[in-house]
């Protein structure tokens, strides 16, 4: 019976960490289709204060919901299959976005452009982390 309880247990928290890391992944990459989203409707919204919108806003507004756009629906997909790997590998690579994003917070010297990636990168770094443990602890 212990062996039993045990293996639910697992299970259970294997669930669970699958469920939190794939809530956080389609939080993550929605934010992510919002802002570029939001810079293609009106680029003042991202650009730094001061900037004036151009072609070259737009066009880069472009190039990012580019990137955002199936990088979010192949996310919802797996979330929706409940696929560990790809969670997994998308968890990764949208908190290594998130990462890199506020390291472009940084060069604008805008704190907030920084600091809230920042924290969606820990929680999803997390959520992934833990992920990986019940996934590999399930295996054991």
């Amino acid at each position: 019976m212990s062996a039993l309880s045990s293996s639910m247990s697992g299970l259970s928290s294997r669930t669970t960490a699958l469920r939190v890391a794939s809530l956080i992944t389609a939080i993550n990459v929605l934010v992510a289709v919002g802002f570029s989203v939001a810079g293609l409707v009106n680029p003042k919204w991202i650009l730094p204060a001061g900037y004036v919108p151009t072609e070259a806003s737009f066009i880069f507004a472009l190039y990012a919901a580019a990137r955002t756009i199936p990088l979010a629906v192949i996310a919802l997909v797996a979330t929706y299959q409940r696929s560990e790997s790809a969670i997994l590998l998308l968890g990764t690579l949208a908190g290594f976005i998130q990462l890199l994003d506020a390291g472009v917070g940084l060069l604008q010297h805008d704190l907030g452009k920084s600091i809230g990636p920042l924290v969606v990168a820990a929680f999803q770094l997390l959520a992934v982390c833990l992920l990986r443990g019940s996934v590999r602890g399930s295996m054991e």
